[in-house]
């Protein structure tokens, strides 16, 4: 029985899961500010759900179609070993892929806008595709990468947003950031190509460049009528130390991933990868720091404690 639960939680990748709510509240929190001091309602709790649901469906999904490769290349895991019956993996699989669209709707319904609907059927169509036609295709960590732009909109558009445009550059920034790591990951399971991950590592830091340009562009924005737009870190003093953080983040990313460049073996690629998997939610925090203060943002990186305590458990890769 315990063997089996822990095969469950290894197919479902469980520490990752952490992540997607990661961007689902800053997501939300984003789009509401400073406003944000109470118990979110319930639409957020929607959202939440719709983003767990679906992040399950593609964890899933993905060993259900990569079955036949992992047979080869990761025999271990809980569908090539036999662990779980790979009829049940598809019946959960599709199972929470419905569950998540269902939990979508019900956000665009205690919303009152179509909005977290509409991206929740783009999410599900984007984990279906790219689990059953674009993994192994160049399209592959595109698709991936838009995942995670969608789950960052599923938050925003359950607290009615986004609201202003310099909003759009944080789920493009992400989304550029994840099409970087999913690239990156592509040969962790052999030896790895210097030039790809070196690539991949470029793309990373776009999508950083790209999220990181919101507080800058939030702050010009906090004029006339809209003094108020954003939270106190926003200020000219402190929008450079932001900035600064925002620096050091990245530094930290980039250098797992250097060394893993310069050595391009599986641990060391694995450990960039699930490095840059789990500075999401650092990354997601400092944005919400930005746009809430700091309050939010220790709300948002107590998510780091299920990661952690569920990496004991099962790899996030």
């Amino acid at each position: 029985m315990t063997h089996s639960f822990l095969a469950w939680l290894r197919l479902l990748r469980l520490p990752n899961h952490a992540t997607a709510v990661a961007d689902v509240l800053a997501g939300y929190l984003v789009c509401t500010g400073p406003r944000a001091v109470d118990w979110p309602p319930a639409a957020f709790w929607a959202a939440v759900a719709a983003s767990l649901a679906l992040y399950a469906a593609g964890m899933v999904l993905n060993d259900v179609y990569d079955v036949e490769l992992d047979r080869r290349e990761r025999p271990e895991r809980p569908l090539p070993s036999g662990a779980i019956d790979a009829l049940a993996a598809v019946r959960a699989g599709y199972g929470l892929l419905g569950a998540g669209l269902v939990a979508a709707v019900a956000t665009a319904w205690l919303a009152a806008t179509p909005w977290p609907a509409i991206v929740g059927g783009l999410l599900a169509a984007a984990v279906w595709l790219y689990d059953r036609h674009a993994k192994a295709t160049p399209f592959g960590p595109v698709v991936m990468g838009s995942c995670r732009g969608l789950n960052w909109l599923l938050g925003m558009t359950a607290a009615g947003g986004p609201t202003a445009s310099h909003e759009w550059l944080i789920p493009v920034g992400m989304a550029l950031y994840v099409t970087g790591i999913t690239l990156f990951a592509r040969d962790e399971a052999g030896r790895g190509v210097a030039g790809r991950l070196a690539v991949a590592t470029l793309v990373m830091v776009a999508g950083l460049v790209v999220a990181g340009a919101y507080p800058w562009l939030a702050a010009q924005a906090r004029t006339g009528d809209h003094w108020n737009v954003g939270g106190p870190w926003l200020a000219p003093g402190r929008l450079s130390m932001w900035l600064m953080l925002w620096m050091i983040l990245g530094g930290s990313i980039v250098t797992r991933n250097l060394a893993a460049i310069a050595t391009p073996t599986p641990p060391r690629m694995q450990q960039a990868v699930g490095n840059a998997i789990m500075s999401i939610i650092t990354l997601d925090a400092a944005v919400v720091l930005a746009a809430c203060g700091e309050s939010w943002m220790i709300v948002v990186l107590v998510l780091l404690v299920p990661f952690l305590i569920g990496r004991r458990l099962v790899s996030p890769t």
